[in-house]
């Protein structure tokens, strides 16, 4: 076999197309991958860089004490809804704050000013205890299952805090994106706001000061809104004000807006549907012109000139060459898969940036992200799996031309058909078919997508299977 492996790397080595196909598939590559990311311009960065705008339910507090309170239940109104204690140096926004809170999906946070972030415990979420230490401008947090054995989650310092500051409970959720599927790859929606709701228990503020036990006031914490270059207005909370209600010692309210920054404690998440991983790798479909041709003329070429008698005649064991032939095929070109990806990552990345699709909102993509590695070794895997595929359809068809006007129609002419025609027809070709293996490129979900990366990736080692069993079938029962 290893003979034959080397007999059929010099063999593709030897012939100047080997070397342009390759040479193509990595400009397209890398080219259309450019052009793409010239063209994808953005604004979302643009957004309030720091959100101080929730429902506030409070007392003062005067010197060094604590705040505890158990959140006994949260609504799930958005992903990062934010419901816990605060101590805060005034009920105006942009005023400096320490925050403890529980998310319905990403557990208990701890917040400073909107500039340091510290996570809790596992994926806790409703109920839990929290409680806010001061010491000065230092707050610390813990967290409690029982409201008997604490855990400190961190010691933060606020960037200014009175003697005489606010502290109580607070209510905030963000918005959600609503989107729709008009039509293939149109996708029509808006921003809308949420609002929350949580239930607190065993309320406590030490020492208690001079008001009443019952004198808790509500202050919806409110900023103006703010408008990002017409038409694009980022309403961070509904316009509607929070709620209090007590009910023997339980304080239920409901807030809306968010607290943090952009790009921490998931400020902005919602916003976030541009995937730069798979925009820099759009140009893989022209790519495969030049893949899908290497993996037709490793076959038809030898059939064309004859060679193939001699091949066979050298190495009688038809199945051992073509074995050799998708050995030699599928390293050559997942090398140069690997090198058209990295390139196109690497050489994407500030342009996208500078177009507005970058950080804080739009993280760097980097090679050391598991997800960000699959899909550029997904997508040199996908390109030689094409080439496999290729090469079995040459086997099958013999004739350069019929291959590779059946491999273009397959791969190109009827994606685009489908693009045209509807949703369900769209969604078919890209969840059925071997173009599905273009789905690996994915790193973030959006609405359009059809098929799982890796399902996708299923989909089409399912047909190459087929293609190269069938080659393999036919080729051992017919003349050369």
């Amino acid at each position: 076999m290893i003979r034959a492996i080397r007999a059929e790397w010099t063999k593709l080595m030897s012939v100047r197309s080997t070397a342009v196909a390759l040479l193509a598939a990595v400009a397209l590559t890398v080219l259309i991958g450019y052009l793409a990311a010239q063209g994808g311009h953005g604004n979302a960065n643009d957004a309030p860089r720091t959100v101080d705008h929730f429902s506030f339910v409070h007392r003062e507090l005067t010197g060094d004490g604590s705040v505890t309170a158990r959140v006994a239940r949260q609504q799930d109104s958005a992903p990062w809804a934010k419901s816990g204690v605060v101590i805060k140096a005034s009920t105006a926004s942009g005023s400096s704050y320490v925050a403890l809170m529980v998310t319905p999906d990403h557990g208990v946070r701890m917040l400073a000013d909107a500039e340091t972030e510290v996570t809790g415990g596992g994926d806790t979420d409703a109920p839990v205890w929290l409680r806010l230490t001061r010491s000065g401008r230092d707050v610390t947090g813990y967290e409690s299952a029982d409201g008997r054995t604490w855990r400190k989650v961190g010691t933060l310092t606020a960037r200014a805090m009175p003697d005489k500051a606010q502290a109580g409970l607070f209510v905030a959720s963000h918005g959600r994106n609503h989107e729709r599927l008009a039509g293939p790859g149109n996708i029509l929606g808006g921003f809308r706001p949420t609002t929350g709701q949580a239930v607190f228990d065993h309320v406590a503020l030490a020492p208690a000061g001079a008001l009443a036990a019952d004198d808790w006031r509500l202050t919806d914490v409110a900023e103006a809104p703010v408008t990002v270059g017409p038409p694009v207005e980022i309403r961070t909370a509904s316009e509607d004000p929070g709620t209090l209600r007590r009910t023997g010692g339980a304080f239920t309210v409901t807030g809306s807006g968010d607290l943090g920054r952009v790009g921490l404690a998931g400020v902005g998440s919602e916003l976030h549907g541009f995937d730069r991983v798979k925009n820099s790798l759009s140009g893989t479909e022209f790519g495969l012109i030049a893949v899908i041709a290497l993996g037709v003329l490793a076959m038809t070429a030898e059939y064309r000139t004859g060679t193939i008698r001699t091949t066979f005649s050298a190495s009688p064991h038809r199945a051992r060459v073509l074995a050799a032939k998708a050995v030699v095929l599928v390293g050559t070109v997942f090398a140069a898969g690997l090198a058209a990806g990295v390139t196109a990552l690497l050489l994407t990345r500030p342009i996208q940036r500078r177009n507005g699709m970058g950080p804080p909102l739009f993280p760097d993509p980097s090679l050391g992200d598991p997800t960000v590695l699959r899909a550029i070794v997904g997508t040199a895997a996908t390109m030689a799996l094409i080439a496999l595929f290729s090469l079995g359809v040459g086997v099958l068809l013999r004739r350069t031309a019929g291959a590779v006007i059946l491999l273009f129609a397959l791969f190109l002419v009827v994606p685009i058909v489908a693009q045209v025609s509807s949703i369900g027809v769209n969604t078919w070709v890209n969840r059925a078919t071997p173009i599905a293996g273009l789905a690996v490129r994915q790193t973030i979900h959006q609405l359009g997508d059809a098929i799982s990366p890796l399902g996708g990736l299923a989909v089409l080692c399912g047909y190459t299977a087929v293609a190269l069993g069938a080659a393999f079938w036919v080729q051992g029962r017919r003349d050369a």
